[in-house]
């Protein structure tokens, strides 16, 4: 008994490794095959830019191979440039996205799909479907109102939280696959829907996004990192077509 649990916790400690050796926001030979795509490489943020706008605000910095929206506490009230990014790339059908995210005690950021650039949508999120991302014991609530990590806001709450600690990497997946979108968090599925059934119907008609393309079984668009004056890191953003 005591020799087999030492297997096991050896092979345990070797497959962590093994995922560890992996270096940050590259393409593993398996994902190659399977056709990932890296949407940030760690280096600068060719492929993204300001939705609605043109370059990188200044507040996204690439640092040691994370992208960090960067809020100094301190700049409460004060002019920053800042400003939600997009993919260069719009998206259409079914896909696989991951990445993981850090946040700090008050983040409230968010990734967002289906995104339809343009002046009539002053806002990034009168157009797409955010997957929120946030400090989910400062927004805890009495009543439905999404905005916990996880949550698709506006539309459907999480069904559990599965969180790390604060300052610690969580790991995100979204996939669309046969009109079926499911979202993961830390290894847990916390939202599961059918694109095509009366209820997420219902629930498109009842949010802001009942006029948007996506409200309208659009499921098209960019990709966009929210900005919401509040600190954000990301790294290993991938995303396939499936």
């Amino acid at each position: 008994m005591f020799l087999k649990r030492s297997v096991c916790s050896l092979l345990l400690m070797l497959a962590v490794a093994g995922v560890q050796a992996q270096p940050l926001n590259t393409l593993s030979a398996q994902e190659k095959k399977e056709g990932w795509k890296l949407l940030f490489d760690g280096q600068d943020l060719k492929g993204w830019h300001k939705y609605n706008g043109k370059g990188v605000p200044s507040s996204w910095k690439v640092e040691q191979g994370v992208l960090h929206l960067n809020v100094p506490k301190t700049a409460t009230g004060t002019v920053r440039d800042g400003g939600d990014l997009v993919t260069d790339a719009i998206f259409s059908g079914d896909f696989a996205f991951k990445a993981e995210y850090k946040i700090e005690k008050y983040t409230n950021s968010g990734f967002f799909f289906f995104v339809e650039e343009a002046p009539k949508n002053e806002k990034i999120y009168n157009t797409g479907l955010e997957v929120q991302v946030g400090d989910d014991v400062l927004y805890q609530k009495a009543v439905e109102h999404p905005h916990n990590s996880g949550d698709l806001f506006g539309i459907a709450d999480v069904r559990i939280q599965e969180p790390q600690p604060l300052g610690s990497w969580n790991k995100v997946e979204v996939m669309l696959k046969k009109n079926k979108l499911t979202v993961t968090i830390n290894g847990y599925t916390v939202q599961e829907h059918d694109l095509t059934s009366a209820d997420w119907k219902k629930r498109m008609a009842a949010s802001k996004l009942k006029d948007a393309p996506v409200g309208k079984g659009k499921y098209s668009g960019r990709i966009g990192l929210q900005d919401w004056n509040t600190s954000v890191w990301f790294r290993n953003i991938k995303l396939r077509t499936l």
